[in-house]
């Protein structure tokens, strides 16, 4: 990708740099996203089998590619198995994207890796859905375990 390094500029202390024509706009790296901000507790009924979902209209972060703000709506749902997340610290972990300057199809898997880091989930499926830009609305979605195209299709592994 030559068109990135002749757009982005690393800087000191996980800072990046968007240079486009006479503007500039700094955002963090998405490594300043700390994950051991995850906190958990024990699900006590752990073998009963439920869906926890998290959603926040509010999210935000950074496009990489032209440093304006990017909105959306964030949804996580997930079957535990014996750690339920902590609201408070997930709230907080979210919250550390607002500066961090990552494209859509990397940040759910991001996210999606730290969460099943921190609470190891029978199933966990974690999708944003950007507002609009452009005319373009955009989802993506990032699913553990991962599934092939064909239980995808036939629906097995759900």
């Amino acid at each position: 990708m030559g068109h990135q390094t002749d757009t982005y500029l690393r800087r000191e202390n996980a800072k990046v740099e968007f240079k486009a024509k006479d503007k500039t706009s700094d955002y963090e790296s998405p490594d300043s996203v700390q994950a051991d901000l995850l906190e958990t507790f024990d699900y006590e009924y752990a073998g009963k089998k439920i869906s926890i979902v998290s959603e926040t209209s509010e999210f935000t972060s950074v496009c990489p590619y032209s440093g304006l703000p990017d909105f959306g709506t964030l949804r996580i749902e997930y079957v535990p198995r014996e750690k339920i997340l902590e609201l408070r610290s997930l709230k907080y972990y979210l919250l550390a994207y607002r500066n961090v300057g990552v494209f859509y199809e990397h940040l759910v898997n991001r996210i999606l890796d730290d969460l099943v880091s921190a609470c190891s989930p029978e199933q966990m499926t974690v999708t944003l859905q950007a507002s609009p830009r452009g005319g373009i609305r955009t989802t993506v979605t990032a699913r553990h375990p991962r599934r092939t195209p064909e239980e995808s299709e036939s629906g097995e592994g759900a």
